[in-house]
């Protein structure tokens, strides 16, 4: 009895974790559905700019099919699976006729074996090649002339973003030109790391793509509309990992081509500045910080020429307002515990005089 006894448990325990096993794929299934097949379902709580169900780009769309095909097929896997288990378990329940009685002994079938053996390695090479084609298409795309290319650096805890063949160095924030179908720009992406392994993703223009010292990943985006798509490094890098925002500003092209002038251009020189500049020229920040036209020229900082142009400040974690700024030059642990940015100690009068002169630098 104690033998039929632990033989019954351990039936229990294993039909117990196959549907637990199973019921994962179901449950992405069922959200997948409600997010992008329900047609009344509410709209608003579902919108997010961080959206991985609304790709926006051809490797997004591509990756979202495929997981969706994914999800079909291990969706199906499960109902069959628990299907099978909840007729064994109904049909062949004990009833007090059958407390004394040994069920048949089956020893083996060959058709069984062949069956549960076939069908799971069909199942996974259908899988790999599905997946193996859109590796193939998106790691393997050809760079048409009309390209951007544009190199990715990631830092704790910033972006650093250049464009070699415009000559632009900026930070956090990455412009790319609009890509459609009339005029195919797409934007390829050479990804670095600084330091220590960091994640690029913008869930609705591509996958994550891993930057990891001391070698060269690439991806590639081509979105088709302007718009402002978000981000996050999404590799675990340090104690501000979580406040190393990603912003991807899309431009039309006349939009985008007016960036680019912009950006070439050296830092504006404004005289009730010049107090500021000063400041900035005589303490530690050109050690970190680039300014065009000064002597400023660090690279372990983000390059502060055209600072005033982008909408936050930190990787994100602030909006670039003239308070905020003071704010994170006089104590960077106030945005952002754990910033490798040192707080500088200046005295009011040259606080604020250095502020004045960032806000210049547009």
């Amino acid at each position: 009895m104690r033998g039929t006894s632990n033989s019954a448990g351990l039936n229990a325990f294993a039909t117990s974790a196959l549907i637990a096993l199973g019921a994962f794929p179901a449950i992405a299934f069922f959200w997948w559905f409600l997010v992008t097949a329900v047609p009344n379902a509410p709209a608003a709580p579902l919108a997010s700019l961080t959206n991985v169900f609304a790709p926006e780009t051809t490797p997004g769309r591509m990756i979202f099919d495929l997981s969706v095909f994914v999800l079909a097929v291990t969706g199906l896997i499960f109902v069959v699976v628990f299907g099978l288990l909840a007729y064994c378990v109904v049909k062949f329940r004990p009833t007090e006729a059958d407390a004394d009685r040994e069920p048949a002994q089956v020893y083996g079938s060959t058709q069984v074996e062949l069956a549960w053996t076939v069908i799971p390695v069909l199942i996974v090479v259908v899988l790999f090649l599905a997946t193996a084609r859109v590796i193939h298409a998106v790691q393997d795309a050809t760079k048409p002339a009309s390209a951007l290319d544009v190199t990715v650096i990631g830092h704790q805890f910033w972006w650093e973003f250049r464009y070699p063949s415009l000559g632009i160095v900026t930070a956090n924030e990455l412009h790319v030109p609009v890509s459609d179908p009339a005029r195919p720009t797409p934007t390829f992406l050479k990804l670095m790391s600084a330091d220590t392994d960091h994640s690029f993703w913008i869930p609705q223009l591509g996958g994550k793509t891993d930057l990891i010292p001391n070698r060269v990943n690439e991806m590639w985006i081509d979105p088709p509309r302007p718009g402002v798509f978000l981000g996050q490094c999404a590799q675990y890098c340090g104690t501000q990992h979580g406040k190393m925002l990603l912003r991807v500003v899309v431009d039309d092209r006349e939009q985008f081509d007016a960036w680019v002038r912009a950006q070439q251009q050296s830092a504006a020189v404004h005289e009730q500045a010049t107090a500021g500049r000063r400041v900035f020229e005589t303490t530690s920040c050109v050690n970190c910080h680039a300014v065009a036209g000064t002597a400023a020229t660090g690279r372990f900082g983000p390059d502060l020429t055209h600072l005033m142009s982008r909408r936050t400040i930190a990787s994100g974690a602030a909006e670039n307002t003239r308070d905020n700024l003071r704010l994170w030059i006089e104590q960077p642990d106030a945005i952002k515990p754990g910033s490798l940015m040192p707080a500088m100690k200046l005295s009011d009068g040259d606080l604020d005089a250095l502020v004045s002169y960032m806000v210049t630098l547009e």
